[in-house]
């Protein structure tokens, strides 16, 4: 994956790096934010859940059944590194980009580095981009992850 039209957003903690992995991975439909923004069904509820392992799948879980497959798990280092593919909802077959998420100990805490790369991979007019190219395209996605980070940290 190529490092152009990536985002990196770093957070900070209060937990050692087996308990954040843990936390950002087992318990990600708790920590990650509800609503159509953040969640890939159209009424932004559904259940989200990683299979463990690599070739594992992060899944969005519908009150219906239906699955939706985020990504699949490419490493799964417990307590230090994940990377899975990612896939938003506005994604054809084909198209995905990577996460890959580093926990770092940090004094008593863990630094949780996340790194989402690969849109450069999607076409100027993709409907993922809203419009927006370059610094404004990457900043958005940026304070997404953010957002989400802060939920982490809060259920850390």
């Amino acid at each position: 994956m190529s490092q152009t039209d990536s985002i990196k957003v770093t957070m900070r903690v209060e937990v050692d790096p087996e308990t954040a992995f843990e936390v950002f991975t087992r318990e990600i439909d708790a920590w990650w934010r509800r609503g159509p923004r953040f969640r890939f069904g159209e009424s932004g509820d559904g259940h989200l859940r990683f299979e463990p392992g690599v070739g594992g799948r992060l899944l969005e879980e519908q009150e219906d059944g239906q699955l939706y497959e985020i990504g699949r798990v490419r490493v799964w280092e417990p307590g230090e590194r994940l990377v899975f593919s990612f896939r938003a909802r506005a994604f054809t077959d084909g198209e995905e980009t990577e996460v890959e998420v580093v926990f770092e100990a940090e004094d008593a805490a863990t630094r949780v580095t996340l790194v989402h790369r690969g849109w450069d991979s999607l076409p100027k007019d993709h409907p993922a981009r809203h419009g927006l190219e370059g610094p404004a395209f990457t900043s958005m996605i940026g304070l997404w992850w953010a957002d989400l980070l802060r939920s982490l940290r809060a259920k850390a």
